[in-house]
Parts: C-alpha cells; sequence; structure tokens
C-alpha cells in the first residue's frame, strides 16, 4: 500500500472561504473590501488589516495587476513543484490596491518587467481548487 503524496500547493478551504474558492472555481477573483475605511485586502480575512474593522465585504476585483517583483524558480523538491519547474513566483499590485503572491504564466523571462501589464487566469488540475495565478495582460 503506497502513501498518498502530500502536496504543498493545495489550498485547504474553510467555510469562511469558501466563497474565494467557488468563485475561482467560476473564474472570478474576489477580494475583501472594509465597509469603514473603504481598503481592498488580500488574502481573505475576516477583519479589516488597515483600520481592524470587523465591517469586511466580498468584492469581484477587475482582475488586472501590474508586476511588482518577481523571481524565477529553478528548484523545488516539494510536490508538485518540482514538476513545474522552472516557474515565476511573483508579486503583483492588484488594481484595487492589494498585493497579492501569485505566479506568471505564459511569459518568458526575458519578457518579464517591473510595471507591466497582467490579467488574472486560474490553473485547476485533477478536480482540485482553482488557484489564480496571471498573465500578459496582453495575451
Amino acid at each position: 500500500m503506497t502513501s498518498p503524496v502530500v502536496r504543498f500547493d493545495r489550498p485547504e478551504p474553510d467555510a469562511f472561504t469558501r466563497p474565494y474558492w467557488d468563485a475561482a472555481a467560476r473564474g472570478r477573483l474576489l477580494l475583501r473590501r472594509c465597509r469603514d475605511c473603504g481598503r481592498a485586502h488580500h488574502y481573505p480575512r475576516e477583519f479589516c488589516p488597515h483600520c481592524w474593522s470587523e465591517d469586511v465585504a466580498w468584492e469581484r476585483a477587475s482582475g488586472d495587476a501590474t508586476l511588482y517583483t518577481w523571481s524565477v524558480v529553478h528548484r523545488n523538491d516539494l510536490p508538485p513543484f518540482g514538476a513545474r519547474v522552472p516557474y515565476v513566483a511573483a508579486v503583483v499590485d492588484l488594481a484595487e490596491g492589494p498585493r497579492m503572491m501569485t505566479e506568471i504564466v505564459d511569459c518568458e523571462e526575458s519578457r518579464l518587467a517591473i510595471g507591466m501589464a497582467l490579467r488574472v487566469a486560474f490553473r485547476q488540475e485533477d478536480g482540485e481548487e482553482a488557484v489564480p495565478v496571471f498573465r500578459p495582460g496582453d495575451c
């Protein structure tokens, strides 16, 4: 009997984050926005990290972003990343304001540039949760 392979890229949805993952499965990126101070944030939290208000709500993001920084990963021994190398780990500035850690796909390393326009896409493998990734905005 073989034990299941432990993976390090799968989200663990719970009752609070379920709307986020359900929207991702439909090709939509959600953020949380504070109804008191008006600022959006990501990753999803039950309170505003800016003013600590608990009056926050889900909001559909535009899906537009710009590249803030990136690193090309050439070695990662954790499943399933080893099969994906090289890949581009990145931080993007969402149009709504928050920064988000993600992966850049469908773009040659030589084309990457700070400030380049990006558009959200979703990777979904083997019936698992859809995960937001970004590709160049001109694709």
